[in-house]
């Protein structure tokens, strides 16, 4: 079984309060072609027989298929910690946004009456 995950494809276009995903011809091709020829394409599509299906637990998502990748790229101990730092003052400043929203609801909520 091939299955294929074209979610990096197309492009994304909103209706209304909907979004969905527009593919080109080219796009639809690929997808046609890749299925029919029964080819595995890094990051795009993967043969599977039914045993490793099952072991997933039926799952038809691609995704799950793949080989896991590590890139791993070489960091002095200052551009380490200039990561983790950075890191760090990125999540701190999304605890605060949460405390912020979290105040907001609770506000709300308190003015909601019934009827």
């Amino acid at each position: 079984m091939v299955l294929i995950d074209a979610s990096a494809l197309g492009r994304k276009v909103k209706e209304g309060k909907n979004q969905k995903t527009l593919l080109s011809g080219e796009e639809e091709q690929r997808i046609v072609e890749t299925f029919n020829a029964r080819e595995a394409v890094e990051d795009f599509s993967v043969v599977v027989d039914y045993d490793a299906i099952a072991a997933k637990n039926y799952s038809l998502s691609a995704g799950q298929y793949f080989d896991v990748r590590i890139e791993y790229s070489d960091l002095t101990p200052e551009q380490f910690a200039e990561k983790v730092e950075g890191f760090q003052s990125r999540l701190e400043a999304m605890f605060a946004e949460s405390r912020t929203l979290e105040k907001d609801i609770v506000k709300s909520l308190g003015g909601l009456q019934h009827g």
